[in-house]
């Protein structure tokens, strides 16, 4: 490993450094289930400034959970939902698979978590830190593949894991076949397949080591910008955000094409 970027002011870091203070929290409403759920929620955001309660309301739907954003509850979703795509699921779902590329698939309490910064840890410091992200970037990815157009740039720190990974390489595969301008970046330790409809971007310096991108631009005039920056601050540990506001994933998606 090489030395860690400790000046990061004008790297990918610097849209982290903009995220906003604010009150967030994630509510538990009228659980009938085991509480052991509740403890797998609240050991995923143990670290993070996300704090995670359970309440009782006398005129609540039973087993949802709700996001609430400086006072406000801004969605919700079922307990049963936040299980089957978080909660008792791991990483390699996501990469051995093609799951969460529907909208409808994805926690809304979760990629709701916008403009919010996160401190991750991979396995086995964690269990569930860094799959936030993992999710996240699925749902980058199936927002691209349902748009069909627009530009797409993604990070993959060695570019081996398009071709390792099953269900990373089958949604690769699916974007090749459509209208959206795919570039992927990493430090070349092996080809990328051939037959994958993508340009590819080779690099060695810290950033392309260091960094974690998936930033989709639809069309212009059109909604659907999101972009996922994270950078790594030590061996599997990550600081990172996500945003949908068009102009700050626009200032993303420059930064990467001027810099990777």
């Amino acid at each position: 490993m090489g030395t860690l970027v400790t000046d990061m002011s004008e790297t990918l870091a610097s849209f982290i450094d903009e995220v906003p203070e604010s009150e967030t929290s994630l509510m538990v409403v009228n659980r009938t289930g085991p509480k052991p759920l509740v403890d797998l929620l609240e050991e995923a955001f143990d670290t993070q400034t996300v704090t995670v309660a359970e309440r009782q309301l006398p005129e609540g739907t039973e087993d949802v959970v709700l996001l609430v954003r400086d006072g406000k509850v801004a969605t919700t979703t079922s307990m049963q939902r936040l299980q089957d795509a978080f909660l008792l699921v791991n990483a390699d779902r996501y990469r051995t698979g093609a799951h969460g590329l529907q909208e409808s698939d994805m926690p809304a309490v979760l990629t709701g978590l916008d403009e919010v910064e996160f401190h991750v840890r991979g396995f086995p410091e964690s269990n569930k830190e860094k799959l936030l992200l993992v999710l996240i970037s699925r749902f980058i990815e199936g927002r691209a593949l349902r748009t069909g157009d627009g530009r797409f740039d993604v990070s993959f720190q060695r570019l081996s894991r398009l071709d390792d990974e099953y269900g990373t390489r089958k949604v690769y595969d699916w974007l090749g076949d459509t209208d959206v301008d795919v570039h992927v970046y990493g430090v070349r330790d092996q080809p990328v397949p051939g037959e994958l409809d993508v340009t590819v971007h080779a690099g060695s310096h810290e950033e392309y080591r260091r960094s974690w991108f998936v930033v989709f631009r639809p069309p212009a005039g059109e909604a659907g910008h999101i972009a996922l920056v994270a950078t790594e601050t030590a061996d599997n540990v990550w600081r990172a955000m996500w945003t949908y506001d068009p102009d700050r994933v626009d200032r993303v998606g420059e930064y990467v094409q001027n810099n990777f």
